[in-house]
């Protein structure tokens, strides 16, 4: 099955990952993936350095001049690369590959890891319903979202949520040992934490106004509650996390809370937390974060965003910048019982969100729409 994925991302957001992982999986099982996208930009990077082929156009342009010359280099691309399956992860450009379909024959998808739902106008309509072969969602809401607002006939939309490498995201009890003596933390500590960037819609200073909240009942269950930020700076650093916790009353950073800055290893950091907090305020089309913590056997509670009524029953979510409602959920996990089930659930929500999972669902939908019959 040979396949090219559109990741026309300027930076690797979640999108970019979603895609690059995809275009990586399947070159893995030995079906034959180019990655497209952007000059210069992170997703194209990565692609090379996990040793895919890359093509790098101007998908982005606004310019009648280098849109004409762009759809000749696209047209030369499909003669010689011969692909089976044309994956847009973006809307980009999204149009030129439609007209080119007919002409080459290729089955068209179009991925939405987007968090902002598509408007319901003409040229999405044409695009989703007639163009599209089929339209890949990443997370239910999207999906009734392009069979409600959009018409696109229910068969034709897609779920796969994705997937994580379970050969680096896995329990590790020695990386959990080190990360912990590292961090100063004991076996009495009881470790949250929220992995991420720290930007706004990430929810961070709410993680932390929630701890502050919870932390009476989780003394009082026997708890000694620490918070660690498994973050780099990006709207935010340090200084604002140590305003945070000053604020909430937990202390001077490195008391209650602490931020790791950037790691090589993430993975490893995450096996050092007892809890998981997704804290978002938005965003989460794709839960990148969610499924690394999950593959670790660390349980998660999470805001109601994206993807994440896909991945935890109702009881383990709140609404987003609910502080109150997400110290409950901490406050509740302090339970071990409660724990240990949270645990479990997780563990069983991750049984086919591998990355190989990944690779073989999106492979039946390629395959049904190049199959005699399949596709439009």
């Amino acid at each position: 099955m040979r396949s090219i994925q559109v990741v026309n991302v300027r930076w690797y957001n979640a999108t970019a990952w979603y895609g690059v992982t995809l275009a990586h999986a399947l070159q893995t099982a030995g079906h034959p993936t180019l990655v497209a996208g952007l000059a210069d930009t992170p997703p194209l990077l990565k692609a090379r350095e996990l040793g895919l082929e890359t093509l790098a156009l101007p998908f982005n342009s606004l310019n009648p001049a280098t849109l004409f010359a762009m759809g000749g280099n696209m047209d030369r691309l499909m003669r010689e690369f011969r692909p089976d399956v044309v994956n847009c992860h973006r809307g980009e450009a999204f149009i030129l590959w439609a007209l080119l379909k007919k002409r080459h024959g290729y089955a068209l998808v179009r991925t939405r890891g987007d968090q902002r739902l598509p408007r319901d106008n003409t040229p999405n309509r044409w695009l989703h319903r007639r163009a599209a072969d089929a339209v890949v969602a990443t997370n239910s809401r999207m999906a009734r979202h392009f069979v409600d607002a959009l018409g696109v006939p229910p068969v034709r939309v897609h779920t796969i949520v994705g997937g994580v490498d379970k050969g680096r995201f896995r329990p590790d009890s020695a990386a959990r040992r080190m990360v912990r003596e590292r961090c100063g933390f004991t076996d009495a500590d009881f470790v949250l934490g929220v992995v991420g960037r720290m930007d706004e819609v990430k929810g961070m200073r709410e993680a932390i106004q929630a701890l502050a909240l919870a932390r009476p009942r989780l003394e009082a269950a026997g708890r000694r509650p620490r918070l660690l930020l498994i973050a780099f700076p990006s709207q935010y650093g340090e200084a604002d996390a140590a305003r945070w916790a000053e604020t909430a009353g937990l202390g001077d950073l490195g008391e209650t809370v602490l931020v790791s800055g950037k790691v090589e290893r993430p993975q490893d950091w995450i096996n050092a937390l007892d809890l998981g907090i997704l804290a978002s305020l938005g965003s989460e089309a794709i839960a990148r974060a969610a499924l690394e913590i999950m593959a670790c056997g660390v349980p998660l509670v999470s805001t109601k965003v994206g993807v994440m009524p896909d991945l935890l029953p109702e009881e383990y979510l709140c609404e987003p910048g609910d502080e109150s409602a997400l110290a409950d959920l901490l406050a509740i996990c302090g339970d071990e019982d409660r724990l240990a089930t949270l645990r479990r659930i997780c563990g069983e929500r991750m049984t086919d969100l591998g990355v190989d999972d990944f690779c073989a669902q999106t492979l039946a939908l390629y395959r049904s729409l190049t199959a005699p019959g399949g596709g439009q």
